[in-house]
Formats: C-alpha cells, structure tokens, sequence
C-alpha cells in the first residue's frame, strides 16, 4: 500500500477506471456475442444488431477500450459476416 497522498489517490482513481473499464467491455462482448449470432442464425434483425453492435465498437474505441484499428478490425469483419449471409 502506498504511503504518499497522491499514490493512494491513484490507487483509488485506477480502481475505479478499472471497474468502468470492465462494464465498458463487458457490454461490447455481450453485444458481438449477440451480432454474431444474429447473422449465424439468419436472423430478420441482424442488420439492427449489427449496427447497434458497430455502435458499441466505436462508443469503446473513443474512450480508449479499444484501439482505433482494432476497432475497424472488428467492424469490418462483423460487416463483411453480414454481407456474406445476405448474399
């Protein structure tokens, strides 16, 4: 445990980024979790949940959860799931 004032304040401020951190992605895993298995089962709303789960990808990537091209990463190859079953 820290003794100085300001590496406590840390502690208790990183603790909390993480806990924020966590639900962020949590909500991101549940989201693509459900986009994928909307376009795997051929669903009449994937295209919804796709684009509810891009949502979620973008919302992560500008706070920071995600870097920006592992973001576009994931976009494209949820998209490009999409488009295959469609076609």
């Amino acid at each position: 445990m820290p003794n100085i004032k300001s590496a406590k304040k840390r502690v208790l401020v990183s603790e909390a980024n993480n806990l924020r951190n966590r639900a962020y992605r949590s909500a991101l895993h549940t989201a693509l979790k459900k986009a994928d298995a909307a376009v795997s089962s051929n669903a009449d709303n994937a295209g919804e949940v796709v684009k509810a789960a891009v949502k979620k990808i973008d919302q992560a990537a500008s706070k920071g959860i995600l870097h920006k091209n592992t973001a576009a990463r994931k976009k494209s190859a949820l998209v490009c799931r999409l488009n295959k079953k469609d076609a």
